[in-house]
């Protein structure tokens, strides 16, 4: 009997760390993802080549700024390309007629 309760113990012991790992929620990146996002950088003028060492973390940063502001300008243009959506409205029926 003790050696069933050990071999069990061993076993959710040994178990654990696996399951552990199951339960990331985040998925590692993807080298294509890796390769689209220099590729969005570059797009807004980002150079590694050009970087020196000790400025690296200012150009990225101001990099990856400008892509933000670039994904926002896109995205209120694609809002604008619909037009103004305004307020809702329901007309029916026939004009108001003045009262007597």
């Amino acid at each position: 009997m003790k050696s069933l309760v050990v071999t069990a113990a061993a076993a959710v012991l040994l178990a654990a760390p696996a399951l552990s790992f199951a339960q990331s929620a985040k998925s590692p990146v993807t080298r294509a993802q890796v390769l689209q996002e220099l590729i969005d950088l570059e797009s807004v003028g980002y150079n590694p080549a050009r970087g020196e060492v000790n400025n690296y973390p200012d150009d990225i940063m101001a990099a990856q700024e400008r892509l933000h502001e670039k994904r926002l300008a896109e995205q209120k243009a694609a809002q604008a390309a619909y037009g103004h959506t305004g307020e809702p409205v329901t007309e029916s029926g026939a004009a108001a007629k003045p009262a007597l």
